[in-house]
C-alpha cells in the first residue's frame, strides 16, 4: 500500500489548480449561450458511428427540457453497436470538458465546453482495445477497455484539455476477459472502481499520485453487476442485471468496497444503468427489459431501500439504458432507444420522479449519456 503521507503534496496540487480553473470558469457559458449559474446546462451522447464517432449536444433549459445543440466529430470510430457501458461519455466536475470513447479505433477524445459548443482538443490511443467507459476526477482520467485483454489506463488532462497518457499506469482486471460494464471514481477520488459482469467481481484500485495499487476483488452482493453511480460518503449504488433485476449499495473501505444492502429485487427486468442525486438521498437504475426506472432511498450508513413496493418509480416505456442527472439534482434523464427519444423526469423532495415532455427524435445507435 501507498504512504499516506504523500497525499499532502496531492491535495496541495490539487487546491492550485482547482483555483486556476475557478478563474476561467467564471466567464465560461454552457453549450448555446446559456450558463449553469442561469439554471441551464447540457446533456450528451455519442453517435458511436462506423464511419466517424461524434458527440450529440443538447441545451438543457432551466425548466429541464432539451433541444439540440449541435454535433460534434470525435476524429476517431464507433463500433455502430452497443457498447454495453455506463460512462462512454462524461463531463468533468468543473463543466469545462467532454470526454468521449472511441471504440471502433481505440482512442479517447477530449473537447472543450464552449459559449457556442464544443471544441475538439485532442485525440489519442487508449492504452488498449475498444475503451467503453471513461471516469476523471482532478486531472486524472481513467479509461477501461473493454476488449481482450480487459485493462484500464491512466492520463493527464491538462488545463487547456490536451491528454497525456501516464507511464505505469495500465493495469488488468481480474481476468483477460470479463465483459466489464463501468469504471469510475470514489467519491474522495481515492479508488477507481470497476464492475465485472462475467466474472460477478467488483475490481477497485487505490490511487496515488497517478499511480495504481492494486486490483483488489470483491464479489458482487447480486447477479451481473453492471452500471453504478457513486453518492456522498463514498457510498456506491450497483445496477444488477441478472435475474429478478435489483441493485446493491456498498461502501468504498481500504483496498475495497463491502456491501451495505444485498440484492434489493425490484420484480424488473435487465437493471442495467445507475444514477444517484448529488445529496446521495435517492438513486435509480433503469430496467431496459420492463421499461421503467426504479428508485432507492439511500440512508446515511448506505443502506437502501425501494421508494415503491413494486420497484416502478417512472415508466418510460421502450428500453431505457443510459442516464444522467443535471448537477442541481432536479431532473433525471434516461435514453430510450427504441423510441429514439431522451426520458425527462422531474425530481421531486421525497425521490419521486414526475414525467415531463420528452425529448424525440434523436439519431438511431447513440450510446452513453452525460450532462450537467
Amino acid at each position: 500500500m501507498f504512504r499516506r503521507s504523500t497525499r499532502t503534496q496531492t491535495i496541495v496540487r490539487r487546491t492550485v489548480l482547482t483555483a486556476l480553473l475557478a478563474v476561467s470558469l467564471s466567464a465560461l457559458p454552457g453549450p448555446a449561450g446559456a450558463s449553469a449559474g442561469e439554471g441551464g446546462g447540457a446533456i450528451f451522447a455519442l453517435t458511436n458511428a462506423t464511419t466517424g464517432n461524434a458527440v450529440v449536444a443538447y441545451h438543457r433549459a432551466a425548466d429541464g427540457s432539451l433541444e439540440p445543440a449541435g454535433t460534434y466529430l470525435t476524429g476517431g470510430l464507433g463500433t455502430g453497436a452497443g457498447l454495453g457501458s455506463q460512462n462512454a461519455v462524461i463531463v468533468t466536475d468543473d463543466h469545462r470538458f467532454v470526454l468521449a470513447v472511441n471504440a471502433g479505433s481505440h482512442s479517447i477524445s477530449s473537447f472543450r465546453i464552449r459559449h457556442d459548443g464544443l471544441q475538439l482538443v485532442h485525440t489519442v490511443p487508449s492504452g488498449g482495445v475498444m475503451p467503453t467507459s471513461i471516469a476523471v476526477r482532478n486531472g486524472l482520467v481513467v479509461v477501461l477497455n473493454a476488449g481482450q485483454p480487459n485493462n484500464i489506463s491512466g492520463f493527464r488532462l491538462a488545463p487547456l484539455g490536451r491528454l497525456s497518457a501516464i507511464p505505469g499506469f495500465t493495469r488488468p482486471l481480474s481476468a483477460a476477459q470479463t465483459s466489464p460494464a463501468q469504471v469510475a471514481f470514489s467519491y474522495d477520488g481515492d479508488t477507481v472502481i470497476v464492475t465485472e459482469r462475467a466474472t460477478n467481481m467488483i475490481s477497485t484500485f487505490a490511487v496515488e499520485d497517478d499511480q495504481l495499487d492494486g486490483p483488489f476483488f470483491t464479489p458482487s452482493a447480486g447477479p451481473t453487476p453492471f452500471g453504478f453511480a457513486v453518492g456522498q460518503r463514498n457510498t456506491v449504488l450497483v445496477s444488477e442485471a441478472g435475474a429478478g433485476g435489483g441493485a446493491s449499495t456498498y461502501r468504498v473501505t481500504g483496498d475495497g468496497v463491502t456491501a451495505v444492502s444485498s440484492a434489493i429485487m425490484t420484480g424488473q427486468r435487465a437493471a442495467c444503468w445507475a444514477a444517484v442525486t448529488p445529496d446521495g438521498r435517492f438513486g435509480y437504475v433503469t430496467n431496459a427489459g420492463t421499461g421503467n426506472i426504479s428508485g432507492f432511498a439511500i440512508a446515511a450508513d448506505g443502506s437502501a431501500s425501494l421508494l415503491d413496493g413494486d420497484g416502478v418509480t417512472a415508466v418510460t416505456g421502450g428500453n431505457p439504458t443510459d442516464v444522467a442527472m443535471s448537477n442541481d439534482g432536479r431532473y433525471l434523464y434516461a435514453r430510450v432507444a427504441n423510441l429514439a427519444a431522451i426520458a425527462v423526469f422531474g425530481v421531486g423532495p421525497d425521490g419521486s420522479l414526475s414525467a415531463l415532455p420528452s425529448l424525440t427524435g434523436t439519431p438511431a445507435g447513440l450510446a452513453g449519456l452525460a450532462g450537467f
